[in-house]
């Protein structure tokens, strides 16, 4: 399905800290913990074509309301009422170009409790081109760390699961790469028809040649 989107320069308050392209040490390439400003971090969304996005609201800043490790993550709201949209932030994560590696992505998602229902997807995505649209994330239950050789890496798996932080995780497998620059995607899509607000936080970014 098409989906109309919007990309918008984040306003908000948060912000990254890059440690240098792939070198094969232990350290990662990417960490964020969100706690000096928005810094790069682009935010954007995306919903069907039968909602104009202009008419999708949502939010993204940084916020002191809750974290795992420091004073504040990166808040991300969006409205339930069309059973539809995705709303995420976009940063850049360098790598060498002409290699191929082994990617090791994760960070913490808050959700207000535990719930039966599926209110809201976690989606996080890692690739050569940033998000556009909902399809460029992966599909509703898909996780790249087994699959071998992918376009990107990334996940989508529910929200909601637990009472407040939880680790989601992937790794992708890359072909050999081009790019000097790959852009990390984390956000949430709705499920269910009502509004939700989740907290993002401690993104890593480990990258090694294979």
């Amino acid at each position: 399905m098409d989906r109309r989107d919007v990309l918008r320069a984040g306003t908000a308050v948060a912000v990254g800290g890059l440690a240098g392209c792939a070198s094969g040490s232990d350290d990662p390439t990417f960490i964020e913990g969100f706690e000096n400003g928005i810094g790069e971090w682009e935010t954007g969304a995306a919903i069907g074509p039968e909602v104009d996005v202009g008419e999708f609201d949502w939010e993204v800043d940084v916020s002191e309301a809750e974290a795992t490790t420091g004073d504040r993550s990166l808040r991300i709201w969006n409205q339930g009422d069309y059973d539809d949209g995705v709303t995420w932030a976009v940063h850049p994560v360098p790598v060498e170009p002409g290699g191929s590696y082994r990617i090791a992505v994760s960070g913490q998602f808050w959700s207000e409790s535990e719930s039966f229902n599926t209110i809201r997807h976690a989606v996080m995505r890692l690739g050569p081109e940033p998000p556009a649209a909902e399809e460029d994330f992966p599909q509703p239950g898909l996780n790249t760390t087994d699959l071998g050789e992918t376009p990107y890496g990334g996940l989508r798996d529910a929200l909601w699961l637990a009472d407040g932080w939880r680790e989601y995780a992937f790794e992708w497998t890359t072909s050999e790469l081009s790019t000097d620059t790959l852009h990390l995607a984390v956000g949430t899509a709705v499920i269910w028809e009502a509004d939700a607000t989740h907290y993002v936080d401690d993104f890593s970014v480990s990258i090694e040649p294979r």
